[in-house]
């Protein structure tokens, strides 16, 4: 099935993707989601990206280790595009044509933050690799986590231990800050798909907002085309 034909399917899986800076909290969440997604008796796949499919993790490596930045803020937006593009078509589409719920860390926004917003890369040629690799298959919620940037790189530390940074957790706080902006821009731009919420608080307090935000948004939708006509 194509990505568009799967985008037009009211049958369909839902798809969920979180966004934010380094050490918001995605992972955290989504692993909380998935927990009461489950409960609900729905059937969850949680993946990420850069990566989440065989060809994109090999292209994830690539990237975070920096070689994507040696090539340049165009070459290593065609690096994701490509990562994307494998991820969709192994991963995200075949789980949303089977009536699953996917919940993905990161996706189309975190290049239009990351290489778009900071890195300066002509909307142009994102426009053009959107719909070469995602076409009409948009997330139905995004869950934008918006966290002080001290606080984020904080945690990302935290996280890391005495493991050593990636390409993206080395950047000055200049760029974490310009990161931040641009996440909250894309939330004002289109608030019918994204939901900012507030990632300051405990974990459990932030699961609340985002299952708030999946029941408003969601959940109905779905009662209603699980209910007999």
């Amino acid at each position: 099935m194509a990505k568009n034909e799967i985008a037009e399917n009211s049958a369909r899986g839902r798809f969920i993707t979180f966004e934010g800076g380094e050490g918001s909290g995605k992972s955290t969440q989504i692993r909380l989601l998935a927990e009461r997604l489950d409960a609900e008796k729905l059937r969850v796949v949680v993946t990420r990206e850069p990566g989440g499919s065989p060809g994109a993790e090999i292209i994830r490596h690539l990237v975070l280790s920096g070689m994507g930045k040696l090539l340049g803020p165009e070459a290593e937006t065609m690096l994701f595009a490509a990562a994307r593009d494998d991820h969709v078509q192994t991963v995200i589409a075949p789980a949303l044509a089977q009536g699953m719920w996917v919940l993905c860390d990161r996706f189309a926004d975190s290049t239009r933050a990351y290489q778009g917003k900071v890195g300066q890369v002509d909307t142009r040629l994102l426009d053009g690799l959107e719909r070469v690799t995602i076409g009409d298959l948009k997330p139905d919620l995004t869950v934008i986590l918006d966290l002080p940037v001290e606080t984020g790189i904080m945690r990302a530390a935290a996280r890391r231990g005495a493991d050593a940074p990636d390409r993206f957790e080395s950047e000055q706080v200049d760029f974490h800050q310009k990161l931040c902006d641009a996440y909250r821009e894309i939330a004002l731009n289109e608030p019918q798909r994204c939901m900012l919420i507030d990632a300051a608080g405990t974990p459990e307090e932030v699961a609340e907002k985002v299952w708030a935000a999946v029941q408003g948004r969601l959940l109905p939708l779905h009662s209603n085309e699980a209910s007999p006509a």
